[in-house]
């Protein structure tokens, strides 16, 4: 816990505590770029549970979404990794919000495998109404570990007061 109270004592965390408008503005950009990575990964996802896009290959969906997913991600991390330095302590004290980083570790390694094992043989599959076993398998993970990390992300707001 000492290196959290080192981030929280740091005069940048001071100012976003202090101030009556970076927090709400941080909060604010935060969830919209969350709200863009979960509407993106959902597209795709929703391709490979076979239930949209049935029409356009996989690939061609992941080509045109996984750009904006990457630059909203990157926003929701800046943001996220400010409000985090506002009050370190009582976040790695926080239940909804390690929950959270578990939950965002968990849908790293289904991306990690998705790409590094399912999606090398995307060509035999790429145009199929209903993806393989494995891709369907992989969507129906992300899509129900990033509404959970939205979840658990909302009820940190209720769970920790500034």
């Amino acid at each position: 816990m000492e290196f959290f109270q080192r981030l929280n004592d740091l005069p940048i965390s001071d100012t976003i505590r202090s101030s009556a408008l970076a927090f709400p503005w941080l909060e604010s950009v935060h969830v919209l770029a969350i709200a863009l990575v979960l509407g993106t990964i959902a597209v795709v996802d929703l391709r490979l549970l076979g239930f949209a896009s049935a029409h356009r290959p996989v690939t061609v969906l992941v080509k045109r979404v996984l750009p904006i997913t990457w630059v909203a991600f990157a926003m929701a991390v800046i943001t996220g990794a400010a409000m985090f330095l506002s009050n370190a302590v009582q976040y790695m004290n926080n239940t909804p919000f390690l929950v959270k980083m578990g939950l965002l570790a968990l849908a790293g390694v289904n991306m990690l495998v998705f790409h590094l094992v399912t999606y090398r043989g995307v060509g035999q599959w790429d145009e199929a109404a209903r993806p393989p076993a494995g891709a369907r398998a992989a969507g129906a993970i992300s899509i129900s570990v990033w509404i959970a990390v939205v979840a658990f992300g909302r009820w940190i707001g209720f769970t920790i007061g500034f």
